[in-house]
């Protein structure tokens, strides 16, 4: 099911989206925000375990800058129930997520991004073209060995009205479970 992700320079696709919150999001609820980063991510990943405090502080670092993060949860929860809605919301509770946790029990969004995996980043503009895509760095186990800041470099990039050196890194982790045609 793994399919092609956008290209660099697509504009975001739109979504509607239930949050952990309670809220719905869409695409124009990030339209005051400089930049947009849509990570695809789950609950159970050993991946996405392993950026999780690296993400919540890339938030609260970036945040005063007008950089919004907002983690999609596409699994199928019906083979991997820890992926369910109810799981999300105790998840995000549980490890006090500063950013919007949504949920597209459709899968249609990740399809839109050509997302295939978790954790599975897609930084837009301002003008919500795509300027990267792929990993957050180079070493998902160790973080105080990580020597290229791919997500990093090309936020400050783009903060500064640069091209992004780096626009395309590929996605490592686990792969997104698709439900079952």
């Amino acid at each position: 099911m793994k399919g092609q992700p956008i290209p660099i320079g697509t504009k975001t696709p739109d979504f509607s989206l239930t949050g952990t919150d309670g809220n719905v999001y869409s695409l124009s609820s990030f339209a005051y925000k400089k930049l947009l980063i849509i990570i695809f991510t789950c609950n159970h990943c050993p991946y996405v375990h392993a950026y999780e405090d690296r993400i919540k502080q890339f938030q609260r670092n970036y945040s005063e800058r007008g950089v919004q993060i907002v983690a999609v949860n596409s699994n199928d929860d019906s083979s991997h129930p820890e992926d369910s809605f109810e799981r999300m919301i105790t998840r995000a509770k549980i490890k006090k997520y500063n950013f919007p946790y949504l949920r597209d029990e459709s899968q249609e969004t990740a399809k839109a991004f050509g997302a295939s995996h978790t954790p599975e980043v897609f930084l837009f503009d301002q003008k919500r073209n795509l300027v990267y895509y792929g990993k957050i760095d180079d070493n998902w186990k160790q973080p105080e060995k990580v020597v290229s800041r791919y997500l990093k470099d090309a936020v400050e990039e783009t903060l500064q009205n640069k091209s992004v050196s780096v626009p395309e890194t590929y996605a490592i982790g686990c792969t997104i479970k698709w439900k079952l045609q």
